[in-house]
């Protein structure tokens, strides 16, 4: 989306099968549906990051923001 990718190939898969598996977790039947709605939300964010490659978590740690 927006800066140059700062996510490995491995950090990338990482991120995919991580979100989109916390993402399957929403599935689940829970007596409190906002906890479906949070890890779909968060698993499907951490997804996009992965297909993306940019991560600005990992930006402000590293302190490379990818405007050069």
């Amino acid at each position: 989306m927006n800066g140059e990718p700062n996510l490995s190939t491995t950090e990338r898969g990482v991120y995919m099968l991580a979100g989109l598996g916390l993402a399957a977790a929403a599935a689940k039947p829970r007596p409190n549906p906002l906890l479906n709605v949070l890890a779909l939300a968060g698993g499907s964010y951490l997804a996009w990051r992965g297909y993306v490659g940019n991560c600005p978590v990992k930006a402000a740690l590293t302190g490379h923001h990818g405007d050069a």
